[in-house]
């Protein structure tokens, strides 16, 4: 038995299948399947039952696994230690994105990146779910809010600041809002991308946390949805500032409750955990925080 018998039964374990396993190892399934059988006759159990339908894992390979798949993570930060040491940075990464920063500035960034090292490819998903890094098997993702799982390292890019606007037309046909209790006789059209605060509007003031519950006739998780309404003059949102700030700065919408704090939240890069970071993550996600620095007027 030796480590990479191990890691190829944690390959197993994690895809559900010898042929996915084999695959993902550069092995033929014949061949995989005869070094986990190898595996289990040395240590004397049986580590997965297999069916023709599926394999799951005996109480024996439960226990393996958790080890297996330290070894492995052990085994790839020894590799990633030396990776500034290469002559060059290659290799492909998988990012998730939100979809305000990929439109806004990532998409740009993240091509003006491959140029910068060609041998390196990236495979950029825009999307608003919070994804699992490891099930995905994303290298990393950009996200907004609180961090939540102790299993991943965030590192902070910029802090996005929200606003409350509306369109001029509406404002001159329903009138405007000096204190957020007038919020309650507004159409306040929510955003449901977020952990919590979709119809419960925060603000601070003279350093009090103030609240309010609001309703109107749309609510959507999609911030390009609520600016077109908002620009139509359909009501009044509560958005991060960097996907209006150009209509704010034009005049088609204008900013409500300026004696307000309005939220802040954090923008931060995510990836699991390791000890030694690869190179080509550190450089890519340099290059990001530069990107969000240079356009840090609009948060």
């Amino acid at each position: 038995m030796n480590s990479a018998d191990l890691t190829l039964f944690a390959y197993v374990a994690d895809t559900g299948s010898f042929s996915k396993a084999a695959l993902q190892a550069d092995l033929s399934t014949p061949a995989l399947s005869k070094r986990i059988t190898k595996l289990e006759q040395s240590l004397g159990v049986q580590l997965i039952h297999r069916t023709t339908r599926r394999l799951s894992l005996t109480e024996a390979g439960e226990s393996l696994y958790v080890h297996a798949k330290n070894i492995e993570g052990q085994v790839s930060d020894a590799i990633a230690s030396v990776s500034a040491f290469s002559q060059g940075l290659s290799g492909h990464i998988k990012l998730s994105v939100p979809t305000i920063s990929g439109e806004l500035l990532l998409a740009e960034a993240i091509a003006d990146f491959c140029q910068q090292y060609p041998n390196i490819s990236v495979d950029m998903r825009l999307e608003n779910n919070f994804v699992n890094l490891v099930e995905e098997g994303l290298d990393l993702a950009v996200r907004t809010g609180i961090l939540e799982d102790s299993s991943l390292i965030a590192k902070p890019l910029i802090q996005s600041n929200w606003v409350v606007c509306c369109s001029p037309s509406y404002r001159d046909k329903y009138g405007d809002v000096t204190t957020i209790e007038a919020l309650k006789t507004h159409n306040c059209l929510a955003y449901t991308y977020q952990a919590q605060g979709s119809f419960d509007w925060r603000f601070t003031k003279g350093g009090i946390e103030e609240t309010v519950r609001i309703s109107g006739s749309l609510a959507t998780n999609n911030a390009q949805a609520l600016r077109k309404a908002a620009l139509a003059g359909f009501g009044i949102v509560y958005v991060p500032r960097c996907c209006v700030y150009e209509d704010l700065q034009k005049g088609k919408l204008i900013s409500m409750l300026t004696d307000y704090t309005p939220r802040q939240l954090g923008v931060y890069a995510i990836y699991p955990f390791t000890k030694h970071l690869p190179e080509k993550l550190k450089r890519l996600i340099e290059h990001l925080k530069q990107a969000y620095a240079d356009k840090k007027e609009y948060f």
